[in-house]
């Protein structure tokens, strides 16, 4: 990716939102199989005495199939512009500008439209809602 941020409005945010939701969706699908994945390597491994069972090699492969679509798939939302914040909740920020400061638009998997947002340093749980003063003028 380019050192040229990308700034979002709520509305280009949401026009990416079909895509970003269907990659997110993605990553919510893989993490577990992978998280599995790698847990039955583990056990397979520790119950192995010498080399790798039949069964191991099955779950390493499997891992690092895993783990190679969710880089895929991380790729894909930073080409789009936007940060991926999490597989608990599937939580998404699109950098924009209030103000005169950076900021994130906030979406998480699930929701209809980008519709909060938060400083920078406040995360998740210092979301507010948009209000009028996000609107571009050509919005207006």
């Amino acid at each position: 990716m380019s050192d040229e941020r990308r700034y979002f409005t709520p509305a280009s945010a949401n026009s990416t939102l079909p895509l970003v939701s269907r990659i997110v969706d993605d990553l919510m699908t893989l993490h577990p199989q992978w998280r599995q994945a790698v847990s039955a390597y583990e056990l397979e491994q520790d119950a192995a005495v010498t080399e790798e069972t039949e069964t191991a090699r099955s779950a390493r492969l499997l891992a690092g199939r895993l783990a190679g679509e969710i880089e895929s798939c991380l790729h894909e939302l930073e080409q789009v512009g936007c940060l991926f914040r999490g597989f608990d909740e599937g939580l998404v920020d699109f950098p924009a500008l209030h103000e005169g400061r950076e900021v994130f638009l906030c979406w998480r998997l699930g929701e209809s439209e980008v519709s909060h947002w938060h400083e920078i340093d406040a995360g998740f749980p210092g979301r507010q809602p948009l209000d009028s003063s996000f609107l571009a003028p050509e919005e207006a």
